[in-house]
């Protein structure tokens, strides 16, 4: 059995299975199949965590790797929630769209390579950066409140404090 490859804050990157990843895929409701793994786009200000302003971990609705921290959301306006940082650099992949005409830098869970957002140049600092992400491509975890762990990996021992 080869090593995973784990990200800098500990967390295995091995993709799914094909098995591990009909049962994540099973799980999804018909909307967020469609963004998570056909590159939808959910609407403007209709998105479940746009207004969600708790502490705690945004993780990826597919296979739970965390993608990012309540500290890097801000309000951007544009309709979908928006984050200036990811937890963890090697959990999100950056991969160029060229779809509708338009040059853009796709952004996908590096795990299990589910469909994210986009990320723009023209956010806040300190990175200028926004990570426009759909609502329906996350799940919620609350600070204190162990991650969901589909694929049984452990991710809880390797969660970082708050800050």
């Amino acid at each position: 059995m080869s090593t995973p490859a784990l990200s800098p804050s500990g967390f295995d990157l091995s993709a799914p299975n094909p098995e591990e990843r009909k049962r994540l895929e099973a799980g999804l409701t018909r909307e967020e199949a469609d963004v998570l793994l056909h590159h939808g786009t959910e609407a403007p200000f209709c998105g479940g965590l746009l207004d969600q302003k708790d502490s705690g971990i945004y993780c990826c609705r597919l296979c739970a790797l965390p993608l990012f921290r309540h500290k890097t959301k801000f309000e951007s306006g544009t309709g979908w929630p928006s984050f200036w940082a990811p937890y963890d650099e090697a959990h999100v992949k950056a991969v160029q769209d060229t779809s509708y005409g338009m040059i853009r830098i796709e952004t996908r869970c590096a795990r299990c390579d589910s469909h994210q957002g986009h990320v723009f140049p023209d956010g806040p600092p300190p990175t200028r950066l926004r990570y426009c992400i759909n609502s329906v491509s996350l799940e919620f975890t609350p600070e204190g409140q162990p991650l969901r762990d589909p694929l049984g990996r452990g991710d809880n021992a390797h969660l970082q404090p708050a800050e």
